[in-house]
């Protein structure tokens, strides 16, 4: 990649040694050999020919581009990015002076805002958990994920808590039974919490589901005024909570499920398009470089990004920065995959939608480059 200055803009308002690195055209060049997985077999009788999901039957999405991808990005290619955390990471560790093509950055995350920007036209690639590129499928856009982040020992290092409502008298996950549980049907919280029941056997009709989204401070707000018995808190918001209500009877539970991914994904006719696909492949490459600076300076995420670009506590952001633990950035799909089908089985079974590969989901020419990328970065390379 260019090492020319920075064109980064920004419109919006954002709020053990290893070898050295490969080029791009190194891992690319690897990548070549893989097989699209998305022309297989597909899982569970789904059907293999394009088309938009329907509600009561298949979904089926149209067949994924095998060229490789060029290992250089055209004059003229720009990406509007909405990874506002990657944004600062990248700023800060000065990777941003390494794109080779200008970088607008919007200030979206989150599936429900994601989707939306994909669908006007307005966004090339978003970071979001794993539920958003289901959904989107379901509804008839055709996504594809191109880059995944997880956490090592990710039982131990949660994303979310279960909240429990003062006096709501739930000490472990079969004490759900009968109770009133915040719920967000199409985020990844909505689908943790069917997770949790199957894990404690529970079906959705032995407990009362309260649809309510999970923005801000709804689910600890909810609880705290005892609208709902439990809601599935995350990041800071389980800190909180338990600091403001501990002393009247707040509790949190741990679900002992993993709920750690991240991912990078883009609509199907940008990763059409050559020249937007290359630039994404540069882009993934040093979104794993900022993993791994990330990962390596704490210090200086925990003033730039918590401090002073979220205005948390450094208090807060220490917090956040020991609940996450280790970065894991796999350079297979496999296992990820077969996670992603076992969550996609349950909410086709729970929310009674069509049948789905997991493995449509992903472009698997993207598939080394943000974990070498993650890899050869490491302190010292």
């Amino acid at each position: 990649m260019s090492s020319a200055s920075p064109r980064v803009q920004n419109p919006f308002t954002p709020p053990p040694n290893l070898l050295a690195a490969p080029n791009r055209r190194q891992v690319l060049g690897t990548l070549l050999v893989l097989p699209a997985l998305g022309l297989l077999t597909a899982c569970g009788g789904a059907a293999t020919t394009g088309g938009a999901a329907t509600a009561g039957g298949d979904a089926t999405q149209a067949a994924q581009v095998t060229a490789p991808l060029a290992t250089s990005v055209p004059e003229g290619t720009t990406l509007v990015v909405g990874d506002p955390t990657v944004q600062v990471a990248l700023e800060l560790s000065g990777l941003d002076k390494k794109l080779s093509f200008p970088v607008k950055f919007a200030n979206i995350s989150g599936g429900p805002a994601t989707t939306e920007a994909f669908r006007a036209n307005a966004l090339d690639v978003g970071s979001v958990a794993d539920i958003p590129p289901i959904h989107a499928t379901w509804t008839g856009l055709d996504v594809r994920i191109i880059a995944s982040v997880y956490r090592q020992d990710a039982i131990n290092h949660p994303l979310y808590e279960l909240g429990v409502a003062p006096g709501a008298g739930i000490t472990d996950l079969q004490g759900l039974r009968g109770k009133r549980i915040a719920y967000s049907p199409g985020q990844a919280q909505g689908a943790l919490v069917l997770r949790i029941l199957e894990k404690a056997g529970l079906q959705q009709g032995d407990v009362k589901l309260v649809e309510l989204p999970s923005t801000g401070d709804t689910y600890s707000t909810a609880l705290s005024s005892k609208q709902v018995d439990a809601a599935p808190l995350g990041g800071v918001q389980i800190k909180r909570y338990l600091a403001k209500y501990g002393a009247d009877g707040g509790t949190t539970l741990r679900h002992g499920l993993r709920d750690d991914p991240g991912h990078l994904y883009s609509p199907a006719k940008v990763l059409d398009d050559p020249a937007k696909a290359a630039a994404l492949a540069e882009y993934v490459e040093l979104w794993g470089q900022a993993q791994r600076w990330i990962q390596d300076h704490p210090k200086e995420w925990l003033e730039g990004y918590y401090v002073k670009n979220q205005g948390l506590s450094a208090e807060d952001g220490q917090y956040l920065i020991d609940a996450a633990g280790q970065r894991d950035l796999p350079t297979s799909w496999t296992e990820a995959i077969a996670r992603h089908q076992e969550t996609i089985d349950l909410l086709a079974r729970e929310q009674k939608k069509p049948k789905l590969d997991a493995a449509k989901l992903y472009d698997l020419r993207f598939e080394a480059i943000g974990g070498t990328a993650y890899a050869a970065a490491g302190k010292g390379a």
